[in-house]
């Protein structure tokens, strides 16, 4: 009985007032009626992007728009280069090399974000520009590591490098601040399933000037996910083809939502929520995935588990005795790591609530831990 604690960084728990919205009747999707819901959605998600440019949304998975960010930009052959701050960017990776990309990895650990300098060194080494686009991963899903965006832009105007910034905010956007233009991003990544608070199926691309004029010459076979195709009836609220009309009605619903809280308030509150999660980790002499110091995600937290112990294991007590769900480890850190979201619709009964059922649950499954974390929490949340 009760709650159900879906605490996974994503999808997150869907509110009541989006379950509303999308719950209204289908209407015509070529009629006035939907041209009023079109234009409202592609007008508030320039704000939530922090943009003036084109926003594109698709009805996909986030995957989706990765693709539609390369196929738009680039042509066969080309190469990019990517950062490995965990298992998306590799899976960015490996869908570019799919697609008849050349793909670049700068390698890490894994416990950090993006390097800028490592990014401008190797710019800095490539005189003949062969390197088309760099694209990087702002919220690490699987890590809970960020990376500095506007530190990336720096990179490369430092070298006068005229590759595109391609950036994946999938689990970024919504929750940490992400300003589109003043940072200087030329193709963005989302997707409707984390901050933003919806079910999966809606995927965005913002679109900067530079990006549309390269689209014009770009070589790579698209049809469904063309950017040329969507910009005539975007301006008047259509789609070239059917949308997803009810996930456009919990979008508009979500970002009424985000405004009524005020976007710097959402991100501010996904900080403080993040750092609440990490004091209590820490306070039961557990160890914090992300070491990077300024790179702490607010969005999620993730927790290696003690030598000898199996994260997946942990989960599935977790899930027995307290019925709360917690993110797993991701290819290289498979069971070695399980993951507190504290995303979206979220407060601080919540999120003592969710630390509280972990240290149980590392009680329960007889998990080395020092008592007290949730305390840490709360006399954080208290204080601040």
């Amino acid at each position: 009985p009760g709650h159900h604690f879906l605490q996974i960084p994503g999808p997150s728990a869907v509110p009541e007032r989006i379950l509303a919205a999308i719950g209204k009747q289908t209407i015509d999707h070529r009629g006035p009626d939907f041209a009023e819901v079109g234009a409202a959605a592609l007008a508030g998600m320039k704000e939530i992007f922090q943009t003036k440019s084109h926003v594109f949304i698709y009805p996909s998975s986030g995957t989706g728009a990765w693709e539609a960010a390369l196929v738009n930009t680039l042509s066969p052959g080309d190469k990019i280069l990517t950062y490995e701050t965990g298992h998306f960017a590799m899976l960015w990776r490996k869908l570019a090399k799919r697609i008849g990309l050349d793909p670049e990895v700068i390698e890490s650990d894994w416990r950090g974000g993006a390097d800028p300098q490592r990014i401008e060194d190797r710019l800095r080494s490539d005189r003949n520009h062969e390197i088309k686009a760099v694209c990087v991963v702002h919220n690490e899903t699987s890590t809970g590591s960020v990376t500095h965006i506007a530190e990336i832009r720096q990179a490369i105007d430092a070298v006068g490098h005229p590759a595109l910034l391609m950036v994946d905010t999938i689990s970024g956007l919504a929750s940490l601040d992400f300003q589109f233009d003043e940072w200087g991003v030329d193709v963005c990544v989302a997707g409707s399933q984390k901050g933003l608070m919806l079910p999966p199926g809606l995927s965005f691309n913002a679109v900067s000037a530079k990006a549309l004029e390269v689209n014009k010459y770009a070589g790579l076979q698209r049809s469904y996910w063309d950017w040329a195709e969507m910009i005539g009836p975007n301006e008047s609220g259509f789609f070239p083809y059917t949308p997803a009309t009810n996930l456009l009605y919990g979008l508009l619903e979500a970002i009424k939502m985000l405004q009524e809280e005020g976007l710097s308030n959402v991100f501010a509150r996904h900080q403080r929520h993040g750092e609440a999660a990490r004091l209590a980790v820490r306070a039961m002499g557990l160890e914090v995935l992300c070491a990077q110091q300024g790179s702490e995600s607010g969005v999620l937290t993730a927790v290696l588990m003690p030598e000898g112990h199996s994260a997946d294991a942990f989960r599935a007590t977790a899930l027995k005795e307290f019925n709360i769900s917690l993110g797993n480890g991701l290819s290289k850190v498979a069971d070695r790591v399980f993951r507190i979201g504290h995303l979206g619709d979220f407060n601080d009964l919540m999120l003592v609530g969710t630390l509280s059922g972990v240290e149980m649950a590392l009680a329960k499954a007889g998990i080395p831990h020092e008592a007290g974390g949730v305390q840490a929490a709360m006399d954080y949340l208290v204080a601040t």
